[in-house]
């Protein structure tokens, strides 16, 4: 492998159906040209419809894979995901390089209802991790638990709580609109200085994967070297094609094909 070769790295949870989390991160990384890398925080028994348990790392072996995997490459991006409870978290602030856009995906509860990290988690990976983040990624129900905003129901609704995110320290917010109505996916992008709009067709069908998969596929195009209005409109590109080609298992849930 060239050694100059893009990479991108992965901090998240697995999931064993491939649909989400460090598997689906390493797809999507691979869609954007750059070489995956990846770190796990936990085990999860998991399919597109539901999770039913969950097995976080020791948070000191969380820090040694990082640890490690940073001595023989230098990712130009790093993503996190599922990261469990507030030991794996200030494993990962510890580690993280300093020089490298940090991608925050602050998953917090599975689209199923499974809570992925506590009240005092939460507050953790704002204080350690969102406040040195170069973008958070949060989806509507995260961006209502990080800004304390009751019902986000509207573009209006959507731009405060990015704004309030960014007063948590971040320099980028990109709110994932899939959870609202509508005909079409509005992500806005927000910074203390301007908003960027997003559109796609939305599909009438819940996908799996999908906000795994657009954050990744940023981070990705940030490791190549695009900047981040750039990235975020490649990612967003990849992610629509993924959810129309998206596939069905034996359930309702479909899972995103990047």
């Amino acid at each position: 492998m060239n050694p100059q070769h893009p990479a991108a790295l992965s901090i998240a949870g697995s999931d064993p159906s491939g649909g989400a989390g460090i598997q689906m991160d390493l797809k999507t990384f691979a869609k954007t040209g750059v070489w995956g890398m990846a770190v796990i925080t936990a085990l999860t028994a998991q399919n597109a419809a539901k999770v039913k348990s969950s097995l976080p790392v020791e948070p000191e072996f969380v820090r040694e894979q990082v640890t490690v995997v940073l001595e023989d490459m230098t990712p130009g991006a790093v993503k996190t995901g599922m990261l469990a409870n507030s030991g794996i978290i200030q494993a990962v602030a510890d580690t993280v390089p300093k020089n490298r856009p940090l991608v925050i995906d602050p998953v917090m509860v599975s689209t199923s209802g499974y809570r992925l990290l506590d009240d005092d988690s939460i507050n953790s990976l704002i204080e350690q991790l969102i406040s040195k983040a170069f973008l958070v990624t949060p989806n509507i129900p995260e961006a209502e638990i990080l800004s304390g905003i009751k019902e986000i129901s509207s573009e209006e609704d959507t731009k405060k709580a990015g704004e309030i995110i960014l007063d948590l320290g971040a320099e980028y917010v990109l709110v994932k609109a899939g959870h609202l109505g509508g005909k079409t996916s509005e992500d806005l992008l927000i910074s203390n200085n301007d908003v960027f709009k997003f559109s796609s067709v939305r599909y009438p069908y819940s996908v799996h994967g999908s906000g795994c998969a657009f954050s990744a596929a940023i981070t990705g195009y940030l490791a190549s070297g695009e900047d981040i209005v750039t990235s975020c409109k490649k990612a967003k590109a990849l992610i629509s094609n993924g959810i129309e080609h998206a596939f069905s298992g034996k359930g309702n849930i479909k899972m995103i094909n990047p």
